[in-house]
């Protein structure tokens, strides 16, 4: 570890690597007070590119972005007590990538010096599956999106660079208090018959087959007034089903943008100093769709081991409690919001006390030997999938004639498989109950398949500790590895430990099922790549970080792992040109808003366009609601960022380059009576000069707040927009 000593350095090295001197070194020093802490919040845009490339997450090839539902955020918090620093980064995106974290520290590094290294900052994914992919140097998770997409890439890594930076920017001491409480209503088990292969005795200790204890930190400053919340609470984000084209946080990014709201009252999403972080836990097996999966060709329940209707997967899904998914999103965002109201407003907390440490190590996870619970010593192995992960989950059912639950192989499948590269004998029995489909450990063409060499670090405030795990632990593999956690730091000397899970921390590897779920090969099992002892793995290497980490050992780094940017391959042609058409100027507008719409209801413009790709538009907005304050000045009250609009692209014609993008707005029903306008902005690539930006404003409408009789029209258009997006 390289513990911040601020106080020790010479001012000169202080001011190189800090905006100011207040920035570290004239605040708190936690050995005058161990619950008084330096703090520092950061939100910056990470959305990427919101039309033309795959989405991330059901790895379904025809799931290609044409548009925007809610912007994509990095979320920074910075915790110092003067001798050592660590950073949280919750993003909205479908989990992290090594790649991203090796260039973030590395850009860091460039302004910062020593000060942000790959020990001390932790990145986590809130897994939403509705935002753009292409981020990885590993080729498995980049095949659905046709390879690396740069723009991705750029996106990501500059918007937690900036929320960082944002973060240091703004320490300030303060206190932080921890809570938790229980939120029973938005999640489900979707794997319940692996859970119930687990031990009797140990399903026994808790009343729920999945974890609905929410985790929550407030921050303040020394006065008391709010800087932040972060919390921790286990459930996927796939609200938002393999349907949806458009880029959106899902049920999490929802939850934050209402947090935010209510505490930077009259601020525009992203915009405001108070950062609200819904992150993820262990999530593995939760699901949000809390009606459950059923047959959507007859109406009767899936067979529950298989997650079939009639022999196959394709028709078994399970639905959220919204009339739609965009709806289903409201609610399980709402509520996960609700609880998080709840506590930060209780008077529960108790203050974090104690020192800031932090224990990174690189570790194979090719062959970690595990010692067992009966004396003998087992291994993980190299990563490979097994039949029922392309089965996919009750969120989103896989292709072809794969189920979960399969524990052999057939010999077509085999066959294809085979063209890739057969297992040795040795894998197959290290993998062993799992039949091993894609052997993807063994596959380097034209670079790795999947990791090998993983980033397990741990994070520590107080009587806090937080394990970034990099991937998704199902419930119960959570359950173990914070149990025994919690047992080392308490050996350790660590009084009254509260151990969190911050799920797909970075570097995805896919799924940890426990020993006993594995053996059942359902979808998280058959993505559980290092084989039936994974678990055990992380179990036994957190606790040597854990102990280490609070008796300030040193822990060598381990192998350093591939920065393989440079062996990228994209496949997904760019943009050629744009072309408004004959007769037309981009920012034009084809289809004007109706004169008047109700609050309630929903008004729309549809407008001549370039592709979004030009652009991400990354801290600005392709759209903006405006309210006339007088005949010379309008107000922004709504951006591509918030819940109420929705901007959505279609390419008109590839061989002439001709776009249009409509934007709608559901009026809010609080929404004051006066004169509104639609404006656009965006980008069009010519031949030969480029990419230039243009923008388009609407004719004026006005909103009434009656409801007595709203025109057919404005309800037409939004039966149709409902209809459109969020069918399922």
């Amino acid at each position: 570890m390289a513990p911040l000593k601020c106080l020790w350095w010479p001012l000169v090295t202080c001011l190189l690597v800090t905006t100011s001197w207040y920035g570290v070194c004239a605040l708190a020093d936690y050995r005058e007070d161990p619950s008084l802490y330096n703090i520092g919040v950061g939100i910056y845009d990470a959305t990427g590119p919101v039309a033309g490339v795959n989405m991330m997450g059901y790895a379904n090839p025809a799931q290609i972005n044409s548009g925007l539902h809610i912007r994509l955020y990095s979320r920074a918090f910075i915790i110092d007590d003067s001798q050592s620093r660590l950073v949280f980064v919750s993003v909205d995106c479908g989990m992290m990538a090594q790649l991203i974290k090796l260039e973030v520290v590395k850009q860091l590094e460039e302004v910062y010096g020593s000060l942000y290294t790959t020990e001390n900052v932790m990145l986590s994914g809130t897994h939403t599956h509705s935002g753009p992919a292409g981020f990885f140097q590993y080729l498995l998770f980049d095949i659905t999106s046709q390879g690396f997409i740069q723009e991705t890439f750029d996106t990501m890594v500059t918007g937690i660079v900036q929320s960082i930076k944002m973060a240091h920017d703004s320490m300030t001491p303060g206190y932080i208090y921890v809570t938790s409480g229980e939120l029973l209503d938005a999640s489900i088990n979707r794997s319940p018959t692996s859970y119930l292969a687990n031990p009797e005795e140990e399903k026994a200790k808790y009343e729920y087959d999945t974890d609905k204890t929410m985790t929550l930190l407030k921050f303040t400053d020394v006065d008391g007034n709010g800087l932040g919340m972060l919390n921790w609470f286990a459930v996927h984000p796939t609200s938002m089903n393999n349907t949806n084209l458009l880029v959106s946080g899902d049920n999490k990014g929802y939850a934050e943008q209402l947090f935010e709201e209510q505490m930077n009252p009259g601020s525009l999403p992203g915009q405001g100093k108070f950062v609200a972080a819904f992150a993820q836990s262990n999530c593995g097996d939760v699901s949000p769709n809390i009606q459950g999966p059923l047959c959507q060709d007859s109406g009767l329940p899936c067979d529950m081991y298989a997650s079939t209707c009639n022999g196959n997967v394709h028709w078994c899904w399970a639905s959220g409690p919204g009339k739609d998914m965009q709806d289903s999103t409201r609610i399980i965002g709402e509520r996960q919001y609700n609880k998080a109201w709840e506590l930060y407003n209780s008077d529960t907390f108790e203050p974090l006390s104690g020192p800031v440490q932090f224990a990174q190590q690189y570790i194979n996870m090719d062959n970690y030997t595990v010692q067992l619970q009966d004396g003998t010593t087992g291994s993980t192995c190299r990563p490979a999938l097994g039949y029922s992960f392309a089965a996919g989950t009750t969120d989103g059912p896989g292709a072809f004639d794969f189920t979960q639950g399969m524990t052999e192989g057939n010999a077509f499948w085999n066959m294809v498989a085979g063209l890739l590269g057969e297992p040795s004998q040795e894998q197959i029995d290290c993998q062993a109950p799992k039949p091993i489909l894609l052997d993807t450990g063994d596959y380097n063409y034209p670079y790795p398949w999947h990791p090998h060499i993983l980033d397990t670090q741990l994070g520590r405030v107080g009587q806090l500790a937080i394990l970034a795990v990099p991937g998704e632990f199902t419930t119960m593999s959570g359950r173990r590895i914070r149990d025994h956690l919690s047992d080392t730091l308490t050996a350790a000397g660590v009084s009254g430990p509260i151990p969190v899970i911050a799920g797909l921390s970075n570097v995805y590897t896919h799924y940890v099922a426990t020993w006993e779920e594995y053996q059942m090969q359902r979808y998280e099992a058959a993505s559980t790549i290092y084989g039936p002892h994974t678990l055990e793995a992380y179990m036994q290497q957190f606790a040597y970080l854990a102990t280490n980490m609070v008796q300030e050992q040193a822990i060598p780094p381990g192998p350093s792992p591939p920065f393989m940017i440079d062996d990228q391959i994209t496949l997904l042609p760019g943009v050629m040109y744009d072309a408004a058409g004959i007769g037309y100027s981009f920012g034009e507008v084809i289809a004007q808003p109706y004169p008047m719409v109700y609050a309630g209801e929903t008004i729309l413009a549809k407008f001549v366009t370039g592709h979004p790709r030009n652009d991400p538009m990354l801290g600005r907005s392709f759209l903006l609601i405006e309210h006339m304050v007088d005949q010379d000045t309008w107000e922004t009250v709504a951006t591509d960022a918030s819940w109420s609009t929705r901007f959505v692209w279609e390419r008109i014609s590839s061989l002439l380059g001709t776009s249009s993008a409509t934007v709608y707005w559901d009026v809010p029903e609080e929404t004051p009576e006066g004169i509104y306008r639609i404006v656009h902005t965006g980008h069009y690539k010519t031949l030969f000069r480029g990419i230039d930006e243009y923008s388009g404003t609407s004719n004026t409408f006005k909103v009434k707040t009656s409801l007595s009789k709203a025109p057919s029209i404005c309800k037409v258009s939004k039966r149709g927009a409902n209809k459109e997006f969020w069918s399922r």
